[in-house]
């Protein structure tokens, strides 16, 4: 079966995550965490890209970042090459460490960039590793506090304070992004996600979607929720804030 085409983003900012093939770990002790940081520095300087938040999690990590000098596809491309020949040559293992698929989702507006983020800092207490974000010590949390040089903070701190940021994401809840899952066949897909609703909304776009009258959308939101559809594939296709889409 032919893959799907990725969705682009229209402002260039994706969630990314990338896994290790058949599960396996990417990370294996301390020393490998801080050289993946190493590479993204390397790659950040030379990609040109932004990065606004990363969590390394053992057979996985998130990034959040915006396109630069190159394409998203050559990011996570060199990204992924340098760290596999440091890890490889110290493991003394050939081939493969990474899916070879990537997986990705555009962030087209200032919420779903926010969910995201918080998405990211809190993956480790949802996998209950810590008690809070700041315990974790490779994630990008504390960076924004002044701990490190790697994110792009000034760019959320400027519209966001310090104080709102730390009870933000005490605000954390259940909305799924991309997320590590084993039987992803039993999901909706996003790109069926994307048909269902184009299909039952008569919209082609989210421009369209979100013209439409405020009832209207909310008669959409249900039955959408009982095609199976997740609320973060509803924000992702129609435009919609999470509060709108949570409370129907």
């Amino acid at each position: 079966m032919p893959r799907c085409a990725r969705r682009k983003s229209e402002t260039g900012v994706y969630h990314i995550m990338i896994r290790g093939i058949n599960k396996e770990k990417i990370f294996i002790d301390d020393e490998d965490c801080r050289r993946f940081l190493k590479t993204l520095k390397d790659c950040k300087e030379i990609s040109r890209f932004k990065l606004y938040a990363y969590c390394l999690m053992g057979n996985h990590v998130h990034l959040l970042l915006q396109e630069g000098d190159e394409n998203i596809d050559l990011i996570v491309k060199r990204i992924g090459s340098r760290y596999v020949y440091w890890f490889n040559a110290k493991y003394q293992r050939v081939g493969h460490l990474f899916q070879d698929r990537y997986k990705s989702e555009p962030v087209d507006n200032d919420e779903y960039f926010l969910s995201a983020l918080r998405y990211i800092h809190c993956n480790p207490v949802k996998a209950k590793m810590v008690a809070s974000c700041e315990e974790y010590k490779f994630s990008s949390y504390n960076e924004y506090f002044g701990s490190g040089a790697l994110v792009d903070c000034e760019d959320i701190l400027k519209d966001f304070d310090i104080d709102r940021f730390v009870e933000f994401h005490k605000q954390y809840d259940d909305v799924v992004h991309i997320e590590y899952v084993e039987n992803e066949q039993k999901k909706i897909i996003d790109e069926e996600a994307e048909r269902i609703i184009k299909a039952l909304s008569k919209c082609d776009s989210i421009t369209e979607f979100k013209a439409l009258p405020r009832g209207e959308q909310e008669e959409l939101i249900d039955r959408f929720k009982k095609c199976g559809l997740s609320v973060r594939q509803i924000m992702l296709f129609t435009g919609l804030g999470e509060f709108i889409v949570r409370k129907r």
